[in-house]
Parts: C-alpha cells; sequence; structure tokens
C-alpha cells in the first residue's frame, strides 16, 4: 500500500514537473496580456484628459481674446481707440517676443537630446577599465 502511495506521488510530480512549462508560458501569456489591457486602459484615460485639456485651452484662448478687446475699449476711454490698439498689441507682442527667446533658450539647452554626459562617463569607464585612462580635463 505505501508503495502505491509513493508511486502515484512520484508520478504526480513528475506530471507537475513535466507541466511546468506550459504553465510558466502560460503565466507569462496571462500576465503580458494583463499589461496590455492596464496600458490600455491608462491610455485610454490620457487620452479623455489630453482631448478635455485641449477643450480648456481653446476655450481660454477664447477668454483671453475677450479680455485684450476689454483692455483695447479700457484704454480706448482715455485714448483714442487706435492708440489703444497699438498699446495692448505692443503689450502682447514684447510678452510673445520674451517668451520666445526663453522658449529658444530652453530648446538650446536640451539640443541635442544624446545623453552627452553620460555618454563621456562611458567612454572614461571603459578607458579606466582597459588601463587607457589619460588625465584629460575636458
Amino acid at each position: 500500500m505505501t508503495g502505491e502511495r509513493g508511486e502515484t506521488s512520484r508520478r504526480s510530480l513528475f506530471t507537475l514537473i513535466g507541466n511546468l512549462p506550459t504553465l510558466l508560458i502560460d503565466l507569462v501569456r496571462n500576465e503580458l496580456e494583463s499589461l496590455k489591457n492596464e496600458i490600455a486602459g491608462k491610455l485610454k484615460s490620457a487620452g479623455i484628459g489630453i482631448g478635455l485639456l485641449a477643450g480648456a485651452v481653446f476655450i481660454a484662448l477664447f477668454a483671453l481674446m475677450v479680455l485684450i478687446a476689454a483692455a483695447v475699449l479700457g484704454l480706448a476711454t482715455v485714448l483714442p481707440a487706435w492708440a489703444a490698439a497699438l498699446i495692448v498689441g505692443g503689450v502682447i507682442l514684447v510678452i510673445a517676443v520674451i517668451l520666445a527667446l526663453a522658449g529658444i533658450g530652453a530648446l538650446k539647452k536640451g539640443v541635442p537630446p544624446a545623453p552627452t554626459d553620460t555618454i563621456k562617463s562611458i567612454k572614461k569607464d571603459v578607458r579606466t577599465i582597459k588601463g587607457t585612462e589619460r588625465n584629460v580635463t575636458s
């Protein structure tokens, strides 16, 4: 009786070991499917959020135009309408130029997008490992 039980345990253990690759493949496949579904859900939510933000920016642009018109009309009570429009337009143009210059400066800091400092560090590490490191301060 003990012999039968031992063989059954061994047989089921060998069966489990034999099924292990299939079980692992199924596990990985299910995890990838779960990952795909989770990412799709998050991307859908992000897409809806981006769409709502784009709508908000669109409406805010119209609000800004109304405020600019109000500034022109407010100045027009003191100055002629053409002068009020010219002053408000000039102020807006100065703000646009300042923003453009700041954007160009930020863009120059980010170009080229390659991680140049990291590449230099890796090259230095490789030279150090090879024993060909030179004391260069660049």
